[in-house]
């Protein structure tokens, strides 16, 4: 196998103009590629600098149920700043809590998928 990264991440939405207001303007990604698409609105947005996109996909594009994905994990450097930064835009977190690979908080986007935030331990 040669694989050497993702793509993209699919993130099923109900409204792509709100999702993306909240992952640019409350997680402060920046828009990759926001164009009219025979099928429909082809909307990715990603951390500056990441080789992986998040894809918004709105209704009826993939036949994703819009609030479906979990397990979204974003490493961060300051996993305490990035919770209180959230909490102050009205994002309810849970955590952070210690874990044996690093500092872990959890929320959820607009629609309810499921994020987390990941300071890694060093050395693990």
């Amino acid at each position: 196998m040669n694989i050497t990264h993702a793509s993209f991440v699919t993130l099923p939405v109900a409204d792509l103009d709100r999702a993306l207001r909240f992952y640019t303007d409350v997680l402060g990604f920046e828009t990759v590629a926001d164009r009219d698409m025979p099928q429909g609105r082809w909307l990715q947005v990603a951390p500056a600098g990441a080789q992986t996109a998040f894809t918004l996909s709105g209704p009826g594009m993939g036949g994703f149920e819009p609030g479906s994905a979990r397990g979204i994990m974003l490493v961060t450097t300051d996993v305490d700043t990035d919770c209180a930064r959230l909490a102050q835009a009205g994002v309810p977190v849970q955590g952070p809590d210690d874990l044996p690979w690093g500092r872990m908080a959890s929320f959820a986007d607009p629609d309810g998928n499921g994020l987390m935030l990941l300071m890694e331990k060093e050395g693990f």
